[in-house]
């Protein structure tokens, strides 16, 4: 009986986690949806303006992206031809690997993610203060 116990908790707190997701990409989505952009989108924009790709530079390959937002190829590059489309980020060949694609922000881009990042920041601190395992 203890184990099954024990065994209820984790799954109870798995589902929690997956709960505490779904209503903070919910309440991420209303946030950001009046200036066009959803939670993906944002996470995309997130990573170009705030992080450093493998070689140091501020354009990532695809494969990067992918690795810090969770979608899978076909959904990122989607999501980035969409973000293309709107001229916020823009598509490269990869000087070291012909067949690749590196991506970077747009002065567009960078600017829709510096007006949207504090509302996703209020956001997430709303969401998820508390919450810390």
């Amino acid at each position: 009986m203890a184990g099954k116990t024990a065994e209820q908790g984790l799954v109870d707190q798995w589902r929690g986690i997956l709960a505490l997701h779904a209503r903070t990409l919910c309440e991420l989505d209303r946030e950001l949806h009046p200036h066009g952009v959803g939670a993906s989108d944002f996470e995309v924009l997130d990573v170009l303006a705030e992080g450093s790709s493998d070689d140091g530079g501020c354009s990532f390959r695809v494969q990067e992206i992918s690795a810090q937002v969770h979608l899978s190829q076909s959904a990122l590059s989607r999501l980035i031809g969409r973000l293309e489309k709107d001229g916020l980020v823009e598509r490269g060949m990869c000087s070291e690997d012909r067949r690749g694609v590196r991506v970077s922000l747009t002065g567009k881009g960078r600017a829709l993610h510096g007006e949207v990042r504090p509302l996703q920041r209020a956001v997430l601190k709303r969401m998820l203060d508390g919450h810390e395992s």
